[in-house]
């Protein structure tokens, strides 16, 4: 199976969930390309049969970097025809989107829309969206203080070691279906 690790990380919470997967999925036995989004990156998602697609939350979608790279890629997909009225399957072709977030003030909710604005990509390309994870996660910087409390508790530290392990089990459980 080939596997698409594609993702964006503004603090290393992200990329720290993506690292777990491209590890995970190479002890498995699979090849995978890890791309982290940049502005010239413009991957050709069609040629993996499974796609990760990360980044973190920002003001309750995906950080600037994977909306302008997913808006091209569906600008290119679409004027080339491969996106299409009823978005028809593609038998074989799965995607996983998750995100890192610190949901001070309503918790996953503030994280939904994000996982929902990525994997309409993957739905419009035909793909079917096998998992839609959210991933608790530090604030970093101006906001920092904002682990100690809010909406989850402290969640200073996280994703932590637990939640890499469940990430690992996770995509194993998706590479064995």
């Amino acid at each position: 199976m080939k596997v698409l690790n594609l993702y964006f990380s503004a603090t290393g919470n992200t990329d720290k969930v993506a690292k777990q997967i491209e590890e995970t999925v190479r002890q498995a036995g699979h090849e995978v390309e890890t791309v982290r989004i940049a502005k010239n990156i413009e991957p050709d998602i069609l040629a993996f049969d499974l796609v990760f697609a990360g980044s973190g939350v920002y003001m309750w979608l995906p950080g600037k970097p994977v909306l302008e790279s997913f808006d091209k890629l569906r600008e290119k997909y679409a004027n080339s025809g491969v996106i299409k009225p009823a978005s028809p399957r593609r038998p074989g072709k799965k995607a996983v989107v998750y995100c890192t977030y610190g949901g001070f003030h309503t918790g996953v909710n503030e994280a939904i829309s994000t996982t929902k604005f990525m994997g309409q990509l993957f739905d419009h390309l035909g793909y079917d969206i096998i998992g839609e994870w959210h991933i608790v996660a530090e604030y970093h910087g101006k906001l920092q203080h904002l682990s100690a409390g809010g909406r989850l508790g402290n969640i200073q530290g996280r994703p932590n070691a637990a939640d890499l392990q469940e990430i690992s089990e996770k995509v194993v459980g998706i590479l064995q279906v």
